[in-house]
Parts: C-alpha cells; sequence; structure tokens
C-alpha cells in the first residue's frame, strides 16, 4: 500500500481563540511532550510557505521538512506537508470549528504517500485504530494543558 488517510475529531472545552494557535510549531511546544523544531523563517508568525524541521517526532524515524500548505486564520483552518526524504510525505490538516458555550470541535486529518519501503510498512502499521489512540493524545494532552494554563 503506497498510500493511506485518516481523520477523526474530538470537542474541548476552550474556546477557539486559545486553542487554535496551538496548532503551529512554536504553539506545539507548549502542549506537545518533547516537541522541538527548528526555525529556518526567522519569526513565528505562522503563513503560508512558512517552513521549518523537526526532528524524530509524531510518526517518523527521520527529520522532517514541514512546510505549512494552507492557513487562513479567520476560518481557524491550517494544513501542513510534512516531508520525510526516502520514507513518506504526510499532509496534515486541523481545522476547528467554534461551539457554543467556549467549546471547540477540532478535526484532524493525516495523509501518508509512501516514498519507499520503510513508509509503505509504515502505511501498512497505520491503522485507524492507531490513528485514533494518537488523536485521543492529542485531546488528553490539549485538556491537561488548559488545566494548568487557567486561572
Amino acid at each position: 500500500m503506497k498510500t493511506i488517510r485518516h481523520s477523526a475529531s474530538f470537542d474541548i472545552s476552550q474556546s477557539i481563540d486559545q486553542l487554535f494557535p496551538l496548532f503551529s510549531p512554536e504553539g506545539e511546544t507548549k502542549w506537545v511532550p518533547g516537541w522541538e523544531y527548528t526555525n529556518v523563517m526567522g519569526t513565528t508568525k505562522l503563513s503560508e510557505d512558512y517552513v521549518f524541521i523537526t526532528g524524530h517526532h509524531d510518526h517518523k524515524a527521520n527529520d522532517a521538512i514541514w512546510i505549512v500548505k494552507r492557513y487562513d486564520l479567520r476560518k481557524h483552518h491550517v494544513q501542513f506537508y510534512k516531508i520525510e526524504p526516502g520514507d513518506k510525505v504526510g499532509i496534515v490538516t486541523v481545522d476547528c470549528t467554534e461551539l457554543p458555550l467556549n467549546h471547540t470541535r477540532v478535526e484532524v486529518g493525516y495523509e501518508y504517500i509512501a516514498l519507499g519501503e520503510s513508509g509503505e510498512t509504515f502505511i501498512a502499521e497505520f491503522t485507524q485504530e492507531v490513528y485514533d489512540e494518537f488523536i485521543d493524545e492529542w485531546k488528553t494532552l490539549l485538556t491537561r494543558y488548559f488545566k494548568q494554563h487557567t486561572l
């Protein structure tokens, strides 16, 4: 198998304006344990074509080059290319929707395209169950972050 695509969503009791900025390279340093990135742009302001690099994190065996494919702050939408040379390319999409009572729905999609044998092996093992556990961890980590940072 050369490609796989999964998506999942969850609701969190947090305003969209506080939550959405956390889905950026700088924002993830606040809630994802071990998240580190190399800022190659000289700014933390996210925009389309923004480029950054991560080490071993988030389904990868190699360093990954990330490029912001789409970014729309008004629509609370961000999409990244995640390129792991010789292994796989990922397309990561996050959409946030405002719900009543300061709640937000977060929809997360991951698509992977294998570039070689190791990517194909990854795709074969990246089941919906594995993905659902991964996204459940997002909700757990975000909930913990807001509990620690709310007055």
